[in-house]
Protein backbone atom coordinates (compact mmCIF):
# COMPACT_ATOMS: atom_id res chain seq x y z
CA UNK A 1 0.00 0.00 0.00
CA UNK A 2 1.27 3.47 -0.85
CA UNK A 3 2.42 5.61 2.09
CA UNK A 4 -0.01 8.53 2.24
CA UNK A 5 1.00 9.82 5.69
CA UNK A 6 2.22 13.40 6.03
CA UNK A 7 5.91 13.82 6.84
CA UNK A 8 6.22 15.02 10.43
CA UNK A 9 9.13 16.49 12.35
CA UNK A 10 7.82 15.80 15.86
CA UNK A 11 7.91 12.15 16.96
CA UNK A 12 4.40 10.70 17.10
CA UNK A 13 3.57 9.42 20.61
CA UNK A 14 2.60 5.90 21.52
CA UNK A 15 1.27 5.37 25.05
CA UNK A 16 1.22 1.93 26.65
CA UNK A 17 -1.04 1.03 29.57
CA UNK A 18 -1.86 -2.28 31.21
CA UNK A 19 -4.60 -3.16 28.69
CA UNK A 20 -4.24 -0.59 25.92
CA UNK A 21 -2.01 1.07 23.40
CA UNK A 22 -2.88 4.66 22.48
CA UNK A 23 -1.56 6.08 19.24
CA UNK A 24 -2.36 8.32 16.29
CA UNK A 25 -3.32 5.99 13.42
CA UNK A 26 -1.89 6.49 9.96
CA UNK A 27 -4.35 7.40 7.17
CA UNK A 28 -4.02 3.87 5.78
CA UNK A 29 -5.62 2.58 9.00
CA UNK A 30 -8.93 4.26 8.22
CA UNK A 31 -10.74 0.87 7.86
CA UNK A 32 -10.13 0.11 11.57
CA UNK A 33 -11.53 3.50 12.60
CA UNK A 34 -14.58 3.10 10.37
CA UNK A 35 -15.24 -0.41 11.75
CA UNK A 36 -15.16 0.95 15.32
CA UNK A 37 -17.52 3.81 14.47
CA UNK A 38 -19.97 1.63 12.55
CA UNK A 39 -20.14 -0.84 15.42
CA UNK A 40 -20.70 1.97 17.95
CA UNK A 41 -22.85 4.32 15.90
CA UNK A 42 -25.85 4.27 18.24
CA UNK A 43 -23.66 4.17 21.35
CA UNK A 44 -21.70 7.31 20.36
CA UNK A 45 -24.54 9.24 18.66
CA UNK A 46 -25.22 11.48 21.67
CA UNK A 47 -21.58 12.14 22.48
CA UNK A 48 -20.80 14.77 19.86
CA UNK A 49 -21.98 16.76 16.86
CA UNK A 50 -24.16 15.13 14.22
CA UNK A 51 -22.03 13.08 11.86
CA UNK A 52 -21.71 14.27 8.26
CA UNK A 53 -23.14 11.97 5.58
CA UNK A 54 -19.69 10.63 4.62
CA UNK A 55 -18.47 10.15 8.23
CA UNK A 56 -18.52 6.36 8.04
CA UNK A 57 -16.44 6.17 4.86
CA UNK A 58 -12.77 5.35 4.52
CA UNK A 59 -12.25 8.43 2.33
CA UNK A 60 -13.48 10.69 5.14
CA UNK A 61 -11.15 9.03 7.64
CA UNK A 62 -8.11 9.05 5.36
CA UNK A 63 -8.55 12.82 5.26
CA UNK A 64 -9.34 13.12 8.99
CA UNK A 65 -6.40 10.97 10.12
CA UNK A 66 -4.10 13.08 7.93
CA UNK A 67 -5.55 16.22 9.54
CA UNK A 68 -5.06 14.68 13.00
CA UNK A 69 -1.35 14.15 12.30
CA UNK A 70 -0.94 17.70 10.97
CA UNK A 71 -2.73 19.15 14.01
CA UNK A 72 -0.40 17.15 16.24
CA UNK A 73 2.61 18.52 14.35
CA UNK A 74 1.30 22.06 14.95
CA UNK A 75 0.52 21.34 18.65
CA UNK A 76 -3.17 22.11 18.13
CA UNK A 77 -4.40 18.67 19.21
CA UNK A 78 -3.38 15.12 19.93
CA UNK A 79 -6.07 12.66 18.89
CA UNK A 80 -5.27 9.20 20.20
CA UNK A 81 -7.17 6.09 19.24
CA UNK A 82 -7.23 3.25 21.73
CA UNK A 83 -6.19 -0.25 20.70
CA UNK A 84 -6.51 -3.25 22.99
CA UNK A 85 -3.18 -5.00 23.59
CA UNK A 86 -4.77 -8.39 22.94
CA UNK A 87 -6.05 -7.21 19.52
CA UNK A 88 -3.69 -4.41 18.43
CA UNK A 89 -5.26 -3.86 15.00
CA UNK A 90 -8.80 -3.09 16.25
CA UNK A 91 -9.82 0.36 17.51
CA UNK A 92 -11.77 0.20 20.80
CA UNK A 93 -11.97 3.90 21.63
CA UNK A 94 -10.47 7.36 21.39
CA UNK A 95 -9.03 9.93 23.81
CA UNK A 96 -8.22 13.42 22.53
CA UNK A 97 -6.80 16.65 23.78
CA UNK A 98 -8.04 19.24 21.32
CA UNK A 99 -8.25 23.02 21.02
CA UNK A 100 -4.80 23.34 22.57
CA UNK A 101 -3.88 26.93 23.34
CA UNK A 102 -0.51 27.96 24.78
CA UNK A 103 0.46 31.55 25.66
CA UNK A 104 -1.23 32.70 28.85
CA UNK A 105 -3.59 29.68 28.86
CA UNK A 106 -1.59 26.45 28.32
CA UNK A 107 -4.76 24.36 28.17
CA UNK A 108 -6.71 21.87 26.09
CA UNK A 109 -10.04 20.04 26.09
CA UNK A 110 -10.28 16.31 26.78
CA UNK A 111 -12.69 14.21 24.73
CA UNK A 112 -13.16 10.44 24.83
CA UNK A 113 -15.33 7.49 23.87
CA UNK A 114 -15.12 3.71 24.27
CA UNK A 115 -16.58 0.69 22.52
CA UNK A 116 -19.94 -0.23 24.07
CA UNK A 117 -18.61 -3.75 24.81
CA UNK A 118 -15.57 -2.38 26.70
CA UNK A 119 -17.43 -0.17 29.19
CA UNK A 120 -16.93 -0.98 32.87
CA UNK A 121 -13.52 -2.63 32.39
CA UNK A 122 -11.39 0.35 33.56
CA UNK A 123 -9.86 0.64 30.08
CA UNK A 124 -10.96 4.25 29.65
CA UNK A 125 -9.67 5.29 33.06
CA UNK A 126 -6.34 3.68 32.25
CA UNK A 127 -6.23 5.39 28.86
CA UNK A 128 -7.18 8.81 30.21
CA UNK A 129 -4.59 8.63 32.99
CA UNK A 130 -1.94 8.17 30.29
CA UNK A 131 -3.35 10.96 28.10
CA UNK A 132 -3.47 13.40 31.04
CA UNK A 133 0.10 12.54 32.00
CA UNK A 134 1.15 13.07 28.38
CA UNK A 135 -0.69 16.40 28.25
CA UNK A 136 0.96 17.64 31.42
CA UNK A 137 4.47 16.39 30.65
CA UNK A 138 5.05 16.26 26.89
CA UNK A 139 2.70 19.13 25.98
CA UNK A 140 3.39 21.14 29.17
CA UNK A 141 -0.29 21.98 29.63
CA UNK A 142 -1.35 23.69 32.83
CA UNK A 143 -5.07 22.87 32.55
CA UNK A 144 -7.06 20.09 30.91
CA UNK A 145 -10.80 20.67 30.73
CA UNK A 146 -13.50 18.04 30.24
CA UNK A 147 -17.24 18.56 29.97
CA UNK A 148 -20.02 16.02 30.26
CA UNK A 149 -23.78 15.94 29.95
CA UNK A 150 -25.48 15.74 33.38
CA UNK A 151 -27.32 12.56 32.34
CA UNK A 152 -23.98 10.83 31.71
CA UNK A 153 -23.27 9.84 35.32
CA UNK A 154 -20.69 7.28 34.23
CA UNK A 155 -18.58 10.00 32.61
CA UNK A 156 -18.96 12.28 35.63
CA UNK A 157 -17.79 9.51 37.95
CA UNK A 158 -14.84 8.73 35.69
CA UNK A 159 -13.70 12.36 35.66
CA UNK A 160 -14.02 12.64 39.46
CA UNK A 161 -11.96 9.47 39.88
CA UNK A 162 -9.24 11.07 37.72
CA UNK A 163 -9.11 14.19 39.91
CA UNK A 164 -11.23 16.57 37.82
CA UNK A 165 -13.03 19.34 39.74
CA UNK A 166 -16.46 20.67 38.81
CA UNK A 167 -16.19 24.33 37.85
CA UNK A 168 -19.66 25.11 36.63
CA UNK A 169 -22.82 24.19 34.78
CA UNK A 170 -23.42 25.50 31.26
CA UNK A 171 -26.91 25.53 29.78
CA UNK A 172 -27.26 24.76 26.05
CA UNK A 173 -23.47 24.41 25.93
CA UNK A 174 -22.84 22.15 22.93
CA UNK A 175 -24.83 21.15 19.86
CA UNK A 176 -24.93 17.37 20.27
CA UNK A 177 -26.53 15.30 17.54
CA UNK A 178 -28.70 18.25 16.47
CA UNK A 179 -29.81 19.44 19.95
CA UNK A 180 -28.30 21.97 22.37
CA UNK A 181 -27.30 20.12 25.54
CA UNK A 182 -26.39 21.27 29.05
CA UNK A 183 -22.92 20.30 30.30
CA UNK A 184 -21.09 20.09 33.59
CA UNK A 185 -17.71 21.85 33.22
CA UNK A 186 -14.69 20.29 34.90
CA UNK A 187 -10.92 20.62 34.83
CA UNK A 188 -7.71 19.32 36.30
CA UNK A 189 -4.56 21.40 36.65
CA UNK A 190 -0.91 20.44 36.45
CA UNK A 191 0.77 20.89 39.86
CA UNK A 192 4.20 20.55 38.24
CA UNK A 193 3.76 23.04 35.40
CA UNK A 194 6.93 24.89 34.49
CA UNK A 195 7.14 28.05 32.34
Amino acid sequence: MQDISPKLVRPVPKLNTGHCVLRLPEPAESPAVVAFLKKNRDHLANAGPAWPDDYLTEAYWVNQLTTNLLEFEEERSVRFFIFERSNPEAVVGYANISNIVKGAFHAGILGYGIDKDKEGRSMMKEALQSVITYGFSALNLHRIMANYQPVNERSGGLLRSLGFTVEGYARDYLLINGRWRDHVLTSITNPNWMP
